[in-house]
């Protein structure tokens, strides 16, 4: 049984189809916690490089690609994204989860992706600051703000509860050929 992500199913469905994922791809997964990115990746992606720096996201996310029987088309990466990114191969593309040190790994992603690079804020300020970075690295595309709402019951009809939004930002490195 897979853990559950903190990226909503309905995020990682949507950071997915901005990717641009083609069977064949060599893909990315910075900040992957659980790994629940990756694993939607894994129905379009052959080669999958997954990268956290926690020791807790690491050993969740194995278990969950052993759950979901794509162990061996994974690398786990445990580093700081922006140092672990310098030794990958050419990717095609890439999401970042984390935040952390987004500038640093937004110019190292652009040394490697050839294609989309697609980054989740949860916060407007962070948006902002990837949204700038991509602008100066010339490969901003555009940005999506989502907001998802689930239904719940509620004197037996049927209310909505709103769920964090979240800001999709979208780069293409391919720009840069």
């Amino acid at each position: 049984m897979l853990s559950a992500s903190p990226t909503k199913p309905e995020i990682i469905a949507i950071a997915i189809s901005k990717l641009n994922l083609a069977p064949g791809d060599v893909f990315c997964d910075v900040g992957c916690g659980t790994g629940a990115v990756s694993i939607a990746a894994s129905a379009f992606a052959d080669t999958i490089y997954a990268i956290d720096i926690r020791d807790e996201a690491i050993a969740e996310a194995e278990r969950n690609f052993d759950a979901a029987g794509i162990r061996e088309r994974v690398t786990l990466i445990r580093d700081e994204a922006s140092l672990a990114i310098a030794d990958l191969p050419p990717l095609d593309c890439a999401f970042v989860g984390g935040t952390k040190n987004i500038e640093d790994v937004l110019h190292a992603l652009c040394t490697r992706v050839r294609g989309r690079v697609v980054v989740n804020a949860a916060r407007i300020e962070t948006a902002v600051r990837i949204i700038g970075c991509m602008k100066l690295l010339g490969v901003f595309e555009e940005v999506v703000h989502v907001q998802v709402s689930r239904g719940y019951e509620l004197a037996g009809e049927t209310a909505f509860k709103p769920v964090n939004p979240v800001y999709i930002v979208v780069g293409d490195a391919g720009r840069l050929d």
